[in-house]
């Protein structure tokens, strides 16, 4: 997570606040957008935004992430 990007705000807030969506094999997945403005730790080029991709399964009371993609762009997605 940590290494491409995420910060463990940024997949609770996915999470909290963005609209679930199925994913393979029984999982969920919801995005967030954020202002980046910075340098991408992946390749080390600038970009405005970032947005944070979180895969999890609920269980029971539990949300248990199975893992986050974080995807770097300049243009702000339409809402």
């Amino acid at each position: 997570m940590l290494a491409r990007g995420a910060e463990k705000t940024e997949v609770i807030e996915s999470i909290e606040k963005g609209q679930w969506e199925p994913a393979k094999e029984n999982k969920q997945h919801s995005t967030s957008t954020f202002l980046f403005e910075n340098i991408s730790p992946v390749n080390n080029q600038f970009y405005k935004f970032k947005t944070v991709d979180s895969v999890f399964v609920q269980e029971n009371s539990e949300i248990i992430v199975v893992t986050v993609k974080v995807y770097y762009h300049n243009e702000q997605e339409e809402k």
